[in-house]
């Protein structure tokens, strides 16, 4: 990752907020799985818009809808239970950034900004993940939906919760996502937001595209200054 002017003081004042499923981390591939897995445990389909209607809840969001959505006869919290026994290993051991995020937070942190995660991944699969692959203490702050009363992404509490907890504001902060929905509610704001293609957005990403501050298809295409 490239430093030149860019470094000393250049993105002093500024933050960068961080969603982690399919933005920093390339992790949407087991969820997919899991998703398989739980359904078909169940006799059941996976409907093909399912992970997009699911993208910006609440873990328990998650938990709720899908009992609702096929009429299952678990609590949330049974299905919370199931999820993370499912999913947590791969968190803890094999879940990788996707191309040149370490690189690409280095930079900003000797630039001066701020770093912040904002999150619908529980507390403990976050704090694992990140402590693994050795970018736990590059943050200041971590929020989460869990912080909000659960309030999904399509609100925009959990990006204002980051912002806070570093002292910007949130016209000095740029969001980073891969869902549609989040970077919408963060430009309502007046945050910036840059969107990383994943897969799992790719039926939105037209859209997506037409209303991001920018796009990026790995962690090279960054803006180097906030």
């Amino acid at each position: 990752m490239p430093s030149g002017n860019s470094s000393g003081n250049a993105s002093a004042g500024k933050a960068a907020i961080f969603d982690l499923d399919g933005t920093l981390l390339d992790s949407m591939h087991v969820w997919t799985d899991v998703d398989n897995e739980f359904l078909h445990g169940r006799g059941l389909d996976v409907p093909a818009d399912y992970a997009e209607s699911i993208a910006h809840l609440s873990f328990e969001g998650c938990a709720e809808y899908t009992i609702r959505r096929f009429g299952l006869p678990d609590s949330p919290q049974d299905l919370m239970d199931e999820w993370n026994r499912m999913a947590f290993d791969a968190y803890a051991t094999t879940v990788p950034l996707k191309p040149h995020a370490e690189e690409y937070l280095r930079h900003l942190k000797s630039s001066g900004a701020k770093l912040a995660v904002a999150t619908s991944l529980p507390p403990r699969f976050r704090e694992a993940v990140l402590r693994r692959l050795g970018i736990y203490d590059l943050f200041d702050a971590f929020s989460s939906v869990d912080d909000v009363n659960n309030v999904g992404k399509d609100r925009p509490d959990v990006y204002l919760h980051a912002a806070a907890q570093i002292g910007v504001v949130p016209t000095c902060c740029t969001v980073f996502e891969d869902i549609l929905v989040g970077i919408r509610v963060a430009k309502s704001v007046g945050m910036r937001a840059w969107a990383m293609y994943d897969a799992s957005s790719k039926t939105q990403w037209r859209q997506i595209t037409a209303i991001a501050d920018g796009v990026m298809h790995d962690f090279s295409d960054a803006p180097l200054i906030l």
